[in-house]
């Protein structure tokens, strides 16, 4: 296995570099996709060890993480990690979910998210339970969490099919065409982090977006 971690990251000039010297003992390269940063992200992560590419302007996850997913391309690396800038993946976590992925021989690993209720934002916990159970069933199988982004995809699945998502529905996209192409799915526990950042999703909107979207994933979209 040879696997490298793709970091989208969009004003997480205080976050990035701890992702970034979290994970590169874990991992064979780290990327970088400064998504239009304003506050040096991308500076703070070159200076962490990281190969960083810059949006011009914000563009949206789905295109960053398709702009990191090129660049990995163009490695010798069998898997991609995805995780996001800013903390709420513990790094320290990635090698769980790679094992598995080696150990299983999984197409796609997924980060399974232990909610507490009680510690969780409110919105954000019931779009989570609701999307997951919806989503699920375009996916084809139970995924007790599908919103959640700290994943591992093998590159050959990933190569097999176009990717279009802009935005958050990007993880959406993943899976739906994962499972079109019959690939497997695992999960492995992980840490839910809420220490009172502001989440750039917006659950009720991004949740009922991405429902829509995941119907033509599933059946409209031609692969």
């Amino acid at each position: 296995m040879k696997a490298a971690a793709i970091i989208p990251a969009y004003n997480e000039a205080a976050a990035i570099a701890s992702v970034v010297e979290g994970v590169r003992p874990i991992v064979d390269r780290v990327i970088v996709v400064d998504d239009g940063s304003t506050d040096g992200t991308a500076e703070r992560a070159r200076r962490a060890g990281a190969d960083v590419i810059v949006h011009p302007r914000n563009r949206g996850k789905g295109h960053a993480v398709r702009t990191g997913l090129a660049r990995a391309f163009e490695a010798d690396v069998t898997h991609v990690l995805l995780l996001d800038g800013d903390m709420q993946h513990l790094p320290s976590e990635a090698r769980a979910l790679l094992d598995e992925a080696e150990r299983s021989g999984a197409d796609v690993v997924i980060g399974e998210r232990m909610f507490d209720r009680s510690r969780m934002p409110a919105a954000r916990y019931h779009a989570n339970m609701i999307g997951s159970r919806a989503l699920s069933w375009f996916v084809g199988v139970p995924v007790r969490d599908t919103q959640c982004g700290f994943r591992v995809f093998r590159t050959d699945m990933l190569r097999s099919f176009p990717l279009h998502a802009t935005g958050y529905e990007i993880e959406t996209e993943m899976l739906v065409k994962v499972r079109r192409r019959g690939g497997r799915i695992a999960a492995v526990p992980v840490s839910a982090v809420y220490a009172g950042q502001t989440s750039k999703l917006r659950p009720l909107r991004d949740t009922t977006r991405t429902c829509f979207l995941a119907v033509f994933y599933r059946y409209l979209e031609r692969l």
